[in-house]
Formats: structure tokens, C-alpha cells, sequence
């Protein structure tokens, strides 16, 4: 607008004659909106820009006055002046309508006898800039106070969750790194700092390699496609893995848990959580040293006084009355309990140190639970339990039972404990009812099952069933005795062979334990027999009801154990 007035004042036109006083101010204000142009992004934008537009305002007010008022050729300018009044804000727009209004009332009173359209005329040019400022600022104005009040809104919302989760990540005691889909660092708290040995900002943007070395306990390099984040980065499943050696930057090795999780949404990536256990560790080392110690050393008198009581109570040794003998029997009882506690304790201590090595061999694990069944079917039957071995008998002229024959390759002592264990267990848990084991198998596993009508076990307890000195505490299990140690010793030992356990049950009613082996055929096992002993083949007796590879030919058991 000034560089306008100032171009019609060199152009002199008489139709559109500028004053000089109002080319002069013209250019000064050309100077300071200049400025403003310039500063607009500075904190003093709004001051220099509420001074340029007072002097456009004054330059116009200057020109219009003195071109003839109202009816100045340039009266465009002040309504172009007038409709941006708004912009500045209210107060502005304010002072621009009183000054205006002042200067209508001015010419009002200076020009008497004007015709009632020529009034109206005046007040539309003088108060119709004000009017229309005010209907397209206010609306704006209000839309944009709107929209800024949601987005401040927005930002504080997020400003307050990053800040939270930037408090929750620095005061997590274990190590968080945030890596991205391509394997970028992208964030590392204070406590994997610590641990890794590197500065934040210098372990953000490396590949996730350099920062993270990781190895076997033994110190052996793990192959790349086993790494747990490269896993999680390509299964996109959660990883978890307590068997670790991080090399840190100085070369130190620490023992570590990783937990490798995968993060949703655009970019994907993964969140890797560690936590040093090299103090835990030496500390389980040294109280399963301890255990171990103790328990040996303490099995020599236990055994002695089982000994001496075994003596006191045989007719043939001592004579003593019934209600000594009753004292004696509970004395061997518990010295017996106490030998086993001893006995669970050392085979911990072997499975925690890995010195808890099976010996393999081909194993006939029908014939196996068939012998362990028999051996508790009088502990069964003084409960009035009924113990039954059901895998899939069938009777051949009432002489012989045809079985089927599941080869494994397995610890035979292992596992008799690991069965014993099972099928006293559902006898020591079942009240009155039944307990049964079942012998099942396909191409790859074979399984055996002991399903009991107990008192079942509370769906919260079952995922910590198979833990070190875990034991169901209710007012059904307080009255039977164990250690706890019996479940945690019977999966260390199937998992040493390379089979599963696992239980199924409902509270009340009863509990389902099962084994799952692999399995082997019947020329495997006589394979591995042969390069074993360097024996005659393996023969099975086959009869036209049984294949040779699935079934043998079995002794009935005595009348008397029938039942099983």
C-alpha cells in the first residue's frame, strides 16, 4: 500500500493527486513494514507488526482527509485499512471503529443539511470496514482458539505419557533397548548402560551387534540366526532366555536373562530387556553346593538310626510291647521320609549342576509302567484304591494278554523313578476311587498316562506344579506329607531325555499327568541292541492279533493281581 501511494505521487496524476506530506509518510511506513516482514518469526512480531499497520492506518487516514474526506478517490484503501482491523485483535479493531466513528460524527457535524441517503452513505463507508473485520475475525478467531485449545490439549496429553514413560524406562533396575526393524538402536536406558558398558548417545543409531555381544554360558559364540533378537525380529514372537553371556565393552562377561519382545504397529522392531544374574547364579551355586554337602553327610546317620530301628523292631532282635512297637514305627516312618528328602535334595543339587546325566537305553516302556504298577499295587490296595493298568488288554484263550510294545530310547532308572513317582502320587491324592495308567504311542511319541479321581488340582496352581519345593497348599494336601521336590525332580529327569511332562485337572474331581517320549520302531531298537552288546537280534513273539513292531507276547500276572 505505501509503495502504491508513493508510485501515484511520482506518477502526479491529476485525477489521483497524492500530497506530498502523505508520499512522505507512505515511505516511512514502507521502511518500518519492511522491518516487520522481516522479523516475523521473532518474539517482538506482533509489536512491529501492530506499529506498521497504526502507520498504514495513519498514512490512509492522512490521504483520505486530505483528497476530500469520505469522498476521497482513495476511500478504497480505508476500507481495505478497516477490514483488517480484526486481525490485531479486538482492542484494535476497537480503537480503528471509535477513530472512525469520531471522524463520521466530525463530518456529520461540519456539513449540515446532508440528505438522508448521503448519511447512510457515510456510516456504511465509515462502519462497514468495522462490521465486515469483525464478522470474518471473530468467526476465524474463534475457530482457530477452538482448534489451538485441542491441540494444546493433545500436547499436553502427550507431553505428560512421554514423560511418564521416560520416568518408568530411567527407573526400571533392569536394562531396556529399543531396536527398530532394521536392527538400529534406538533407545537404551541408564541400566543397560550400566550393564553394556556404553554411553546412550553412542550406542544410539549402532547396529544392535556391536552393543550386544552375546554368547553360551560356556563362552562359545551363538550362530546368528540363534540369536534371541534376530529371532524376535524375524518370528515376531517373544523370546526368553536365561542361559546367556554378555561381553560388555570393557570385555567383561556377565551371566544374563534376556527377554526379547516384539513391539507393534508401524516400524515394528523389538524391545530387549536384560538383567545381570551372575550374583544369582553364584549364589544358587553355592546353596546347591551347601544342600548337597549337607544332604550327603547326613544320609550316613539317618541311615544308621533307620538301621538300628529296622533291628529294635524285629521280633527276632528285641522283644518290646505293642505300645513301644507303635513308637518305633512311626520313628521309622519318619526317619525313612527323612532319608528320601535327603535323597531328592542330592538328585537337585545333580540337575541344577547338569551332573544329572542319563544313561540310555532301549527301553520297552510297556513292560516298564507294567512292572512300576505291580510294585505299588499293594500300597494301592491297603487304601482300598483300585489301581488298573489298561493298555488295551485282550485275552487270549484265557492264558495270555497281548500288550502293545512302545520302543524308547531312554534312562530306564530315570524313568522308573520319574513313573513311580506319578502313580504314587495319584495313589497318595485319591481318597477312594480309581487310579489308572494308560500306555499310548504313534509314529513319533509314545506316552504314558495316570489319570486318578483325587482331589484334583486349584487352576491356579497348576502352571507352578512342576517348581522347586512347590506343593499345593490346601486343607486336602496339609494332611499328606511330601517335599515338594518330587514333580521338579521328575521333569528335570524326562526333559534329560528328551520327552515332556505335563497335567491337566479339575479342582474336585481329579488330575491327569502324563509323559511324552520319542519314540523308536522295533528295528531301530534292534539296531541300537546290536551295536550296544553285539548280541543276537532283539526277537518278538507275534501273534496274528498283533503286529510284530507293536505287540508282545506277555505272562499273565497271578490271579491275584489280575486287577491290574
Amino acid at each position: 500500500m505505501s509503495l502504491l501511494v508513493m508510485g501515484l505521487y511520482g506518477l502526479n496524476s491529476a485525477q489521483l493527486y497524492v500530497p506530498r506530506e502523505s508520499a512522505l509518510a507512505a515511505g516511512v511506513n514502507g521502511i518500518i513494514s519492511i522491518i516487520a516482514y522481516f522479523m516475523a518469526r521473532k518474539k517482538t512480531s506482533y509489536v512491529m507488526a501492530l506499529i506498521a499497520y497504526l502507520c498504514t492506518l495513519f498514512v490512509v487516514g492522512l490521504l483520505t482527509q486530505s483528497t476530500g474526506g469520505l469522498f476521497s478517490p482513495f476511500i478504497a484503501l480505508w476500507l481495505l485499512i478497516g477490514v483488517f482491523s480484526g486481525v490485531l485483535g479486538w482492542w484494535v479493531m476497537g480503537f480503528v471503529a471509535v477513530c472512525a466513528n469520531l471522524y463520521i460524527g466530525y463530518m456529520l457535524y461540519s456539513t449540515p443539511g446532508l440528505h438522508i441517503e448521503r448519511i447512510a452513505e457515510i456510516i456504511l463507508v465509515g462502519d462497514g470496514p468495522m462490521l465486515a473485520s469483525y464478522i470474518i475475525w471473530h468467526s476465524q478467531s474463534k475457530s482457530e482458539q477452538s482448534h489451538d485449545t485441542e491441540v494444546n490439549v493433545l500436547t499436553e496429553k502427550l507431553s505428560a505419557v512421554s514423560s511418564k514413560s521416560d520416568i518408568v524406562i530411567n527407573a526400571i533396575a533392569d536394562g531396556v533397548v529399543a531396536i527398530d526393524a532394521e536392527g538400529i538402536i534406538q533407545l537404551v536406558n541408564p541400566a543397560a548402560q550400566t550393564l553394556l558398558g556404553w554411553p546412550g548417545k553412542d550406542a544410539v543409531g549402532l547396529d544392535y551387534r556391536s552393543v550386544i555381544k552375546l554368547t553360551d554360558t560356556k563362552g562359545k559364540p551363538i550362530p546368528e540366526d540363534f540369536l534371541p533378537i534376530h529371532q524376535g525380529l524375524v518370528t515376531h514372537k517373544a523370546i526368553d532366555n536365561h542361559d546367556l553371556e554378555l561381553t560388555t565393552k570393557s570385555g567383561k562377561n556377565k551371566l544374563i536373562s534376556l527377554i526379547v519382545s516384539p513391539v507393534e504397529g508401524p516400524g515394528g522392531g523389538v524391545i530387549a530387556v536384560f538383567r545381570d544374574i551372575t550374583r544369582e547364579r553364584e549364589e544358587e551355586r553355592q546353596k546347591a553346593e551347601f544342600i548337597s554337602t549337607a544332604s550327603h553327610e547326613m544320609r550316613t546317620p539317618v541311615a544308621a538310626i533307620e538301621g538300628y530301628l529296622g533291628l529294635a523292631m524285629n521280633p527276632a532282635t528285641a522283644t518290646i510291647d505293642a505300645k513301644a512297637m507303635s513308637y518305633l514305627q512311626k520313628a521309622h516312618e519318619s526317619t525313612q521320609h527323612l532319608g528320601r528328602l535327603f535323597q531328592d535334595l542330592l538328585t537337585v543339587s545333580k540337575a541344577d549342576d547338569a551332573r544329572l546325566v542319563p544313561h540310555p537305553t532301549v527301553i520297552d516302556l510297556t513292560a516298564l509302567t507294567r512292572e512300576v504298577v505291580f510294585s505299588l499295587q499293594q500300597k494301592a490296595k491297603d487304601k482300598g484304591i483300585f489301581l488298573s493298568f489298561a493298555p488295551g488288554e485282550n485275552d487270549v484263550d484265557g492264558n495270555r494278554t497281548i500288550l502293545p510294545v512302545f520302543y524308547t530310547y531312554a534312562d530306564q532308572d530315570q524313568l522308573r523313578e520319574v513313573l513311580s513317582n506319578l502313580v504314587d502320587n495319584g495313589v497318595k491324592y485319591t481318597k477312594q476311587g480309581t487310579v489308572s495308567v494308560d500306555v499310548k504311542g504313534d509314529g513319533q511319541t509314545v506316552s504314558v498316562v495316570v489319570t486318578d479321581s483325587g482331589i484334583g488340582i486349584p487352576p491356579e496352581d497348576v502352571p507352578h506344579l512342576f517348581q522347586k519345593f512347590y506343593r499345593v497348599d490346601n486343607s486336602d494336601t496339609r494332611e499328606i506329607g511330601g517335599t515338594g521336590l518330587g514333580l521338579y525332580i521328575s521333569r528335570r529327569l524326562i526333559e534329560s531325555n528328551n520327552g515332556h511332562i505335563g497335567v491337566t485337572s479339575t479342582y474336585g474331581k481329579g488330575s491327569t499327568f502324563y509323559i511324552q517320549l520319542p519314540r523308536i520302531s522295533h528295528e531301530q531298537a534292534n539296531a541300537i541292541m546290536n551295536a550296544a552288546s553285539a548280541t543276537p537280534t532283539l526277537t518278538v513273539k507275534t501273534t496274528a492279533s498283533a503286529p510284530a513292531a507293536n505287540a508282545a507276547e506277555l505272562s499273565t500276572p497271578p490271579k491275584q493281581a489280575q486287577g491290574v
